[in-house]
């Protein structure tokens, strides 16, 4: 097995095509299909399903798919590793994050960053909190800035909190809170109600809010994107719970201070070990402009 064989894979499962894996390995196809071929005859299994319209991944593709992540992942640190010995840091650094973040000025930092390590390559993908952390974990992700409760902390990951945000609630112009001193979540439950999906850290925080007041609510629309979110309550389809500092760059709905609600935290974590050195660079530059954010306050 061979880590070419690993890449691959990997990109054949990535892009769902053999045709554009092998543009982004820079290689032929026929090469690219031989390759996963050998490797398929030496598993005794096939990893992938192959039709006229897509390439799926097999039941045991996806167990494979895990491991080989992590072999490659650990095989761009270790040269990294000997780079770095020499003094200077090179690679890639993949950050996810979460949308909007406006706990601390990225490009500001990234900017930083690649002052002092020109020769580090970044990428940057914005996702769920539920797939960053599971890419944190993989080491498919070497830090992911997300909001999660920092009181039940993923096992292996190191965090450090960033920011409170107090959570707001938002509603169209000329809605029956609008222009209210402050709202309830009993309030906001009498109606359907716009969120974002299952697996993103502001909806876990919303749900428990909810919960831990004994209010039952329905969300009648899901948004994946803030501006969406945005969108679906000023069309008037449900108020919202957003952080206040989201509420501040939402011009078309009107936010109305709220009792009773926790303040989001928002966090960035990192894989404990094996970090690259690309990665650690960037943690120990967060470290210098990130101050710790004092606890949060309870509402």
């Amino acid at each position: 097995m061979e880590l070419r064989q690993l890449a691959y894979a990997v990109a054949v499962a990535d892009t769902g095509s053999f045709t554009r894996a092998a543009q982004r390995c820079f290689v032929v196809q026929s090469a690219l299909s031989h390759q996963i071929a050998r490797l398929e005859e030496e598993l005794g299994t096939r990893l992938f399903e192959r039709n006229s319209r897509r390439v799926q991944v097999t039941a045991a593709g996806e167990v494979f798919l895990g491991p080989a992540r992590e072999a490659l992942a650990a095989a761009e640190r270790a040269r990294s590793e000997v780079v770095a010995h020499g003094g200077e840091v090179r690679g890639t650094l993949h950050i996810g994050t979460i949308t909007p973040l406006a706990a601390l000025d990225l490009p500001d930092l990234l900017a930083t960053y690649q002052e002092r390590h020109p020769a580090v390559r970044v990428t940057l993908r914005t996702r769920i909190v539920s797939d960053l952390l599971q890419q944190v974990r993989d080491h498919t992700c070497d830090l992911a800035f997300v909001d999660a409760d920092p009181q039940d902390p993923p096992r292996g990951l190191v965090a450090r909190v960033l920011a409170h945000e107090d959570m707001v609630a938002i509603v169209p112009h000329g809605h029956r809170l609008a222009g209210a001193a402050e709202a309830t979540l009993a309030g906001l439950a009498e109606e359907g109600m716009v969120d974002m999906p299952p697996g993103s850290g502001i909806r876990q925080h919303n749900d428990e809010a909810f919960a831990a007041a004994g209010v039952t609510r329905t969300v009648a629309f899901e948004a994946d994107a803030m501006v969406l979110l945005e969108q679906l309550v000023a069309r008037g389809l449900g108020p919202a719970l957003v952080s206040a500092a989201a509420a501040d760059r939402m011009p078309t709905v009107r936010s109305v201070p709220l009792t009773g609600v926790p303040p989001r935290v928002i966090q960035a974590l990192w894989n404990a070990s094996g970090a690259s050195p690309a990665a650690r660079a960037f943690v120990e530059l967060l470290r210098e402009r990130t101050p710790d954010a004092p606890p949060a306050a309870q509402g």
